[in-house]
């Protein structure tokens, strides 16, 4: 599976202690829709029926909204 996901950061987030959870580990969000990235709030659980050699859009990235399947990312000159 693969997901459409829109990013808006145009630089690094710096990770310290104070990302922590309670297990003393740092947990990057690997799927594109945590409300709190760069850190995992456990959004990717919406992800876990979809099915490989598939192409996701979430709308608004909200792992609550509408999952709709497309054909193809068409990248536009900005």
């Amino acid at each position: 599976m693969a997901r459409e996901v829109t990013h808006e950061a145009r630089g690094p987030a710096k990770l310290d202690e104070s990302d922590m959870g309670d297990d003393d580990m740092i947990y990057v969000c690997q799927c594109g829709l945590s409300g709190t990235k760069p850190l995992c709030d456990g959004s990717h659980n919406a992800t876990a029926d979809e099915e490989d050699g598939v192409r996701y859009k979430y709308e608004t990235d909200d792992p609550e909204s509408e999952r709709r399947e497309i054909d193809e990312i068409v990248y536009v000159d900005e």
